[in-house]
C-alpha cells in the first residue's frame, strides 16, 4: 500500500522501498531498538536472502502501508512507522520505531501526529497502537498525544514462547 508523502516540521514521512530495507533490518534486529517488537531480533547470520527479499516488498503490501521517516532536509533516515486502516477507513492501527541514534528528539511523537493527520484528513474517527508496557518512553507518548489505555493484554514474540505484557491504546478523533 503506498500513499503520498506526510510532511511534518522536520520530517517527510514516504513509501517503503527496497532500498530501505537494510536500514529497517538495523533497528527491528537490534537487541535494544527492537526489544519491545513482537519479532525477536535476528542475528545478522540469520538474516537469509529470503528474508532480506520479503522486508524489500513491504512497500507492496496491499494491507499494511509500512513507511520511512526522514529528515526532509537531509533525506536521512530516522525511523519506520505503518499504519493498517480498517475496510471502511473509520481506524487507524499504528505502527512506529525510532533509530536510537534519534531517541528523545520528539521524532516518535512527530511521526505519530503526522500518520494522525493524515488518517483524520481520510476520514478516521480512531487510531489505535499497542504498546509494551515496560516500554517507558512509549507509553509516555502515547499520554502526551492524549491517547488512552483501551485494554491491558499480552503478546508473544513471534517463534518463541516469551510473552510480553502491553496496552492497547485508542485514540478518538471525533
Amino acid at each position: 500500500m503506498q500513499i503520498e508523502k506526510i510532511i511534518t516540521s522536520r520530517l517527510a514521512i514516504r513509501g517503503f522501498t527496497a532500498d530501505d530495507a537494510r536500514f529497517a533490518i538495523s533497528i527491528w534486529n537490534d537487541l535494544e531498538m527492537g526489544e519491545y517488537l513482537a519479532d525477536p531480533a535476528l542475528e545478522e547470520e540469520k538474516i537469509t536472502p529470503e528474508y532480506l527479499r520479503e522486508i524489500e516488498n513491504l512497500g507492496e503490501d496491499e494491507e499494511c502501508c509500512y513507511l520511512i521517516s526522514e529528515d526532509w532536509q537531509t533525506g536521512k533516515r530516522i525511523g519506520t512507522c505503518s499504519f493498517i486502516p480498517s475496510e471502511d477507513g473509520k481506524l487507524y492501527d499504528i505502527a512506529y520505531c525510532v533509530h536510537k541514534s534519534h531517541w528523545r528528539q520528539g521524532y516518535a511523537t512527530e511521526m505519530i501526529r503526522g500518520m494522525i493527520e493524515y488518517a483524520r484528513g481520510r476520514g478516521a474517527e480512531k487510531i489505535t497502537v499497542t504498546v509494551d508496557k515496560r516500554n517507558i518512553a512509549s507509553n509516555g507518548v502515547m499520554k502526551k498525544l492524549g491517547f488512552r489505555i483501551a485494554a491491558d493484554g499480552k503478546y508473544k514474540k513471534r517463534g518463541t514462547d516469551q510473552e510480553c505484557p502491553d496496552y492497547k491504546y485508542e485514540l478518538l478523533l471525533s
